[in-house]
């Protein structure tokens, strides 16, 4: 083994003119290196100009260290432990000393000072410093999980909902165990500098869980490390044909172009648990069907259209007709196709705190069937209210329902990352699997329930004949949308 020595007439001023930094590294279990620590600490207690640096690795990691620090220095050297002479005054790669015993020799040599450790002590003290070295492994590692940001991402970040959405993403427990997260604002078709604007905002609200704030005009790095990732994005009809077929035609088109891509960018980029929320006012199922298909490796359960605003606009109306205050109606059930044709089933559905013949202790409740007794205004005006509901919102605010929308999703979130009542039943968009006699493959809004941090179909619903009837009505325009995509797409390939 060679080693560079230093110059014999170097002698002791030249030490003392010269500050001498040491470095030793060696293995955490290995004597010899705890024997060599208590000699530099030795040295360095009796000599005001000397100073070492240790380095303890730990024995799985020793072998691989050593040779990358022999490999940048241009040593050679095979055990523990390693110890060179820095050139703090002069640069330079710093001097090979050797192993214990040439350091043991050098400070007998130019110090007049030698080890008396016996091999007791030694073992003892190697022990130790494999101990210590563990706990700062495992202290190390728990502090980078604890600093492991969840990354969510929103698509269509400048849609005027993220301003009531993104305050609301920091409440508490939303993300249990995640003390930080990173936020990335994606906008495919808004400027660098409005989203430029919404990161300065963002980062105003000094929250203590904001690991950062990223913005993205383009899609090179959409969804990059995602866990989170919802989806605002309605795109409108841009062709000035009064068809309404042919308006429908074309935005079926820019849908299925832009989330098949999507998918992709899910599937090439994003965590492989990642969790996807799907909002808007247009082709919700769609999109939602688009992302499945086009992501093959993510399970399609992490995969969810919002019903949750229309489900709150139903029970709004039935509220007012009730007197009765929206949160007092209960377990609305929403089928079929979100932003088309589906049906909203009461067959569940509870009021509290009614005004009627019967009163009882808090948390009675009666069936809303039971205490509406005009079934004509339940088939005809109900339906018609809640089909015009939203669009009454917008052209009195002219902007989208921010607010029931941002609701809508905080709902979702809360009940998919905590436990909900086992007796709470929501609406959810998602891809069947043949219940109720709904055609595999399809995503169609169903009752669930959330348990353990998923979500499973509710099994106590009852299935009459007159509602398999709208359902299987909500199935075919879905199925209609969703063969139209196909089509357009794979006309849109053969021209490429």
């Amino acid at each position: 083994m060679e080693h560079t020595r230093l110059p014999s007439n170097c002698g002791r001023a030249c030490e003392w003119k010269n500050m001498a930094k040491f470095v030793l590294a060696g293995k955490a279990d290995c004597p010899y290196y705890a024997k060599a620590e208590l000699l530099a600490d030795v040295l360095q207690r009796k000599l005001p100009e000397f100073h070492i640096h240790k380095i303890c690795v730990h024995p799985s990691d020793w072998e691989k260290w050593l040779e990358d620090t022999c490999a940048s220095h241009g040593w050679e050297h095979s055990c523990s432990p390693l110890v060179w002479r820095e050139l703090t005054d002069r640069g330079g790669k710093g001097l090979l000393l050797g192993g214990f015993s040439d350091f043991l020799e050098h400070a007998q040599g130019y110090y007049g000072i030698t080890s008396d450790m016996n091999s007791d002590l030694m073992q003892k003290i190697s022990a130790e410093n494999q101990q210590i070295k563990e706990l700062c492994i495992e202290e190390e590692i728990h502090r980078q999980m604890s600093l492991r940001p969840l990354h969510i991402w929103i698509s269509s970040a400048l849609n005027p909902i993220c301003y009531s959405l993104i305050p609301q993403l920091f409440s508490p427990g939303l993300f249990p165990g995640l003390p930080t997260f990173s936020l990335h604002l994606m906008d495919a078709d808004g400027s660098e500098e409005m989203l430029q604007g919404l990161k300065m905002e963002t980062e105003d609200l000094a929250q203590h869980q904001l690991h950062e704030v990223t913005v993205h005009s383009d899609q090179t790095r959409a969804f990059k490390e995602a866990h989170f990732i919802i989806f605002l994005d309605d795109l409108q009809p841009a062709c000035e044909s009064n068809d309404v077929q042919d308006d429908k035609d074309h935005t079926v088109s820019q849908v299925a172009e832009r989330f098949r891509c999507y998918g992709q960018l899910i599937e090439a980029n994003a965590q492989k648990d990642v969790r996807v929320i799907i909002a808007g006012d247009s082709f919700v199922n769609l999109k939602c069907s688009l992302l499945i298909e086009n992501t093959p490796s993510v399970d399609p359960h992490n995969f969810v259209a919002m019903t949750t605003q229309l489900e709150y606009e139903a029970k709004t109306q039935l509220a007012q007709k009730l007197s009765v205050k929206t949160a007092d109606i209960t377990n609305v059930i929403v089928w079929g196709n979100i932003s088309g044709s589906f049906h909203i089933d009461l067959q569940r559905a509870k009021v509290f705190r009614c005004d009627g013949a019967i009163w009882g202790p808090d948390g009675f409740s009666q069936q809303v069937l039971e205490m509406i007794y005009d079934g004509k205004w339940l088939q005809t005006d109900f339906m018609n209210l809640v089909h015009k509901h939203r669009t009454t919102i917008s052209s009195k605010t002219n902007k989208a329902t921010g607010i029931s929308t941002t609701n809508g999703i905080m709902t979702i979130l809360k009940a998919w990352n905590n436990d909900a009542s086992p007796e709470d039943v929501f609406s959810l968009g998602v891809i069947s699997t043949g219940q109720f006699g709904i055609p595999a493959g399809l995503v169609f809004s169903v009752p669930v329930s959330f348990r353990d941090g998923c979500w499973s179909v509710r099994s106590d619903v009852t299935v009459t004949d007159e509602l398999r009837q709208k359902l299987n009505a909500c199935a075919d325009e879905l199925k209609m949308e969703r063969d139209t995509a196909a089509r357009i797409l794979k006309m849109h390939d053969g021209l490429q």
